[in-house]
């Protein structure tokens, strides 16, 4: 991709923090630094989101994950969790369309991060829930 941020950012184009690197991963700081140490954590090759990974290609970048989030733990003592985000696709808040992971270390309730999970238990019955889990069930690639 020649317009895409994030392969400028591979290839040296644009200057970035990187974090860590290797053949199939680039790690780098995101520019907002939501927390202290919000690392970026990019495929190498090209891939818009979680819907155009290649089973392989999948294997090798979210294996990467603990790794990063080891260092992160080491660099900041003080971090009290992490949260891991992928986003895929605008409505999913997907701002850059090359596949990325945040890293956002949290380091308490006041770091200026949130996430909420609405709580829609009561708005399905048990058999609607059986219907949606075999719904999904059927479309699982083997």
């Amino acid at each position: 991709m020649t317009d895409c941020i994030f392969c400028k950012i591979i290839n040296q184009e644009i200057p970035s923090y990187k974090v860590y690197e290797d053949d199939k991963v680039y790690a780098f700081l995101d520019i907002t630094q939501v927390t202290k140490g919000h690392t970026l954590l990019v495929p190498k090759e090209h891939v818009t989101d979680i819907f155009e990974y290649e089973p392989a290609l999948a294997g090798e970048v979210f294996a990467r994950v603990p790794k990063v989030a080891r260092a992160l733990e080491k660099a900041f003592p003080q971090m009290q969790g992490l949260n891991i985000i992928n986003n895929n696709k605008e409505l999913a808040y997907q701002s850059v369309f090359h596949s990325h992971i945040h890293l956002i270390p949290r380091y308490g309730k006041t770091d200026d991060f949130s996430i909420h999970f609405g709580n829609n238990q009561e708005s399905y019955s048990s058999e609607e829930m059986q219907e949606i889990a075999e719904k999904i069930m059927k479309q699982v690639e083997q």
